[in-house]
């Protein structure tokens, strides 16, 4: 699984391997992260007022709205500052550690994402006549809000690989030698963080479950090529797809051209084991195309 490409990735982090710098990498990011997100809502209600600003911040906060979805993206800069100050100040190593080598990177992230991307819009297209979407954002309104999208996604998704397939997969591979440990408490954390009930407990741990796999996808291929490009470039075309073309209603669904068309929560779930069973394809194909 885990050959001299990953030894060499997660040289860096051996220095200062211990459990405590870990934890406090984690809290440096969630406090910057959980920071900003405050201080944005006191600057909202000092403009606005208490009572306008609490509802514009949750309409911003719902990501249900075109300007919501991108200030939504864009927040996660501080989720990435936080591994970068932690890589630098608790484990005394460069930031560009967290990425790897850059050679053959910008080819392995085109490579993911382009795969991805064609394998969802080919699904789509297969869908289509059975199911038919909801419309959402007018296409030339869509448009004109990708300048701003794209580069939101850019930061969102790899402020998330930074810190789950970078930061923590690194330094807990610097701790300890099992993969259980180093791909398995990284991905279980990043599916639990997408727990979200208003599709029904079952389903929501459905998702939970799938957003596990994913990151243990992305952390294979993360290990396999001892860099993030290849899983930067799985996530970031899987939520352009997800966020941008066919969204699931409700949260960051503001900027998307189609809405699933959830009827009850059996059709989520028919849903969910297709996405598990084409993220598994998926995987089996990249892994062939990058020859890891």
């Amino acid at each position: 699984m885990a050959g001299k490409a990953f030894d060499d990735y997660i040289a860096p982090a051996r220095a200062y391997p211990q459990i405590w710098r870990i934890l406090a990498g984690l809290v440096l990011t969630v406090g910057l992260y959980m920071g900003l997100i405050a201080a944005a809502a006191a600057w909202i209600g000092v403009v606005m007022g208490a009572e306008d600003g609490a509802e514009r911040f949750r309409v911003l906060a719902s990501g249900q709205s075109r300007l919501g979805v991108v200030v939504l993206l864009f927040s996660f800069t501080a989720l990435g500052i936080g591994p970068f100050l932690a890589a630098r100040w608790l484990h005394k190593r460069p930031i560009a550690s967290l990425f790897g080598p850059r050679a053959g990177g910008w080819r392995a992230f085109q490579i993911a994402a382009t795969v991805v991307f064609v394998a969802w819009t080919g699904f789509f297209i297969l869908m289509y006549p059975f199911e038919i979407p909801e419309t959402g954002v007018p296409p030339a309104i869509w448009a004109a809000w990708l300048p701003l999208a794209l580069p939101g996604l850019l930061i969102q998704t790899g402020a998330e690989e930074v810190l789950f397939r970078g930061y923590l997969q690194q330094q807990l591979a610097a701790r300890f030698r099992s993969p259980l440990v180093w791909m398995l408490c990284p991905s279980a954390l990043f599916g639990l963080l997408h727990f979200d009930a208003q599709h029904g407990l079952g389903n929501a741990w459905l998702v939970v479950a799938v957003t596990g796999l994913f990151g243990l996808v992305a952390a294979d291929l993360t290990a396999r090529t001892g860099a993030l490009w290849a899983g930067w470039g799985l996530h970031f075309a899987n939520n352009a797809f997800a966020i941008l073309v066919l969204a699931t209603p409700g949260p960051l669904d503001g900027l998307a051209l189609f809405r699933l068309p959830f009827s009850d929560g059996a059709q989520m779930q028919a849903y969910l084991a297709l996405d598990l069973i084409a993220l598994i394809l998926l995987w089996a194909l990249l892994r062939r195309l990058l020859r890891v």
